[in-house]
């Protein structure tokens, strides 16, 4: 009987311990997968983090850059109607001005936009009315030093200030509206481009 207890006892101990060793193993195995879980897990969080500080950062930059757009946009405005301003009240000195005046700046006008060719020059109808004493002679005068001819129609044109060239059937618009925006566009260019070389430089 004592050799069977003994057996018996020998094949409990050895459940016993083969039990352990499988709960440890199980254990073990356990707290490795936990590991796993908690490191997977502080991966995902640190992504999402990244995620999150790109996205907030991608956000700001494009409020940023709303923010720019809008501001240049407000100058941009406020300087072409301080040009627009500008623009119109020259226009009104100018038509103001008293005929010797206006008759001069005409002929300085004329002299920049000649050509050399043979040309006609059309004037509005008020501005044939009160033409100064010799200015068809003037205006040839002009067309010789361009190196063509010039002459003054007696024809008026469908102006009420300024003038219009005709060179082989080909008008160039010089009334004083038309020149007046055609300094606004140009002006009006410059200040975007100033606003823009600006921002680039100042950065």
């Amino acid at each position: 009987m004592a050799g069977i207890d003994n057996i018996t006892n020998e094949i409990l101990q050895e459940a016993k311990d083969k039990a352990a060793a499988v709960i440890a193993e199980a254990k073990k195995s356990a707290e490795k997968e936990l590991e796993n879980a908690r490191l997977e897990g502080e991966k995902l969080t640190a992504k999402a983090k990244e995620k999150a500080e790109k996205d907030a950062a991608a956000y700001g930059t494009r409020i940023n850059s709303q923010i720019g757009m809008r501001k240049r946009g407000a100058v941009l405005s406020a300087r072409q109607e301080i040009i627009g301003e500008v623009i119109e009240n020259a226009a009104k000195q100018l038509r103001s001005l008293s005929d010797s005046d206006y008759f001069k700046m005409l002929t300085a006008l004329i002299g920049k936009h000649i050509g050399s060719g043979s040309g006609e020059l059309l004037l509005g109808k008020k501005d044939l009315a009160r033409l100064p004493a010799g200015f068809a002679d003037a205006m040839a005068e002009l067309g010789k030093k361009a190196g063509g001819a010039l002459k003054l129609s007696e024809e008026s044109a469908e102006i009420d200030d300024g003038f219009i060239l005709r060179y082989g059937g080909i008008d160039e618009n010089c009334t004083l509206s038309a020149l007046f925006a055609e300094k606004h566009d140009e002006l009006s260019d410059m200040a975007a481009e100033a606003i823009w070389h600006k921002e680039n430089t100042d950065g």
